[in-house]
């Protein structure tokens, strides 16, 4: 058998690194590619998965190397509780953007638009993955696929679409724009081929992407309340459109 750090080492240049057991559970649900997979405690991690992932357990059990503390925290920035990491195969722009392009489209696409916190891209695909959506995309300098990124997706990066594009290249689709000086979203039924888009933390909407955007729609909020967080932002429109079933664009 390969030694597990010379494995990891051949594999590590251009992979995804899955930090933690729940991440790579997730991208094994998914069908990630993962060559590479280590653990301090096998027979934990092993019996973690007969509890929460016995779908993926026997995966898991050919996979997962044993490696000293010191060894896997050689391998991973800041090592996970669990004591589990992996690196997985990153989906090809080419086949990304064909699952962002697919018609008829089912779900919508989220757009984050010039985003500057990772934590929060990260829980933004993991809320676009359980609500089903085609995919995440941002614009910007933001790697939606950085570690930080992935481990606060828990590894759903592998259950959606994920991109980074420029506005000019955002899937086909109307797009409907978050901004407090837009219309209330309770009085607007989200199509299933929408483009929702949210605007970066610190400013809002960029003047590319609001020139872009087909309608303009706010979320009920509170007086002198001055915003919400990002994610809670999706949520919440993720919901509404889910909620109200989608309908054809106006």
């Amino acid at each position: 058998m390969t030694d597990p750090l010379s494995r990891w080492r051949a594999h590590a240049e251009g992979a995804v690194l899955l930090d933690g057991f729940h991440a790579l559970k997730h991208a094994l649900r998914f069908g990630a590619e993962v060559p590479a997979a280590v653990t301090t405690d096998r027979a934990a991690a092993l019996a973690l998965a007969e509890e929460l992932a016995g779908d993926v357990r026997a995966t898991l059990d050919a996979l997962l190397a044993e490696v000293s503390e010191r060894e896997y925290a050689s391998l991973v920035p800041r090592p996970h509780p669990t004591g589990v990491a992996a690196l997985a195969v990153r989906p090809s722009r080419a086949a990304q953007l064909r699952a962002l392009a697919r018609t008829p489209r089912t779900a919508p696409v989220v757009v984050l638009d010039n985003p500057r916190n990772l934590g929060n891209a990260g829980a933004v695909i993991r809320l676009a993955a359980g609500f089903g959506a085609t995919g995440v995309v941002t614009t910007g300098t933001l790697d939606p696929w950085h570690p930080t990124v992935v481990r606060g997706g828990a590894g759903l990066h592998f259950a959606t679409a994920v991109e980074r594009l420029d506005v000019a290249e955002l899937p086909a689709g109307p797009l409907f724009a978050l901004d407090p000086e837009g219309e209330d979203i309770r009085g607007t039924r989200l199509p299933d081929d929408a483009v929702l888009a949210f605007g970066s933390e610190r400013t809002g909407l960029s003047a590319q992407l609001r020139a872009r955007a087909d309608h303009l729609l706010a979320l009920p909020m509170r007086p002198q309340v001055s915003s919400y967080n990002l994610a809670t932002s999706v949520a919440m429109t993720l919901y509404h459109w889910s909620a109200t079933g989608g309908a054809p664009a106006a």
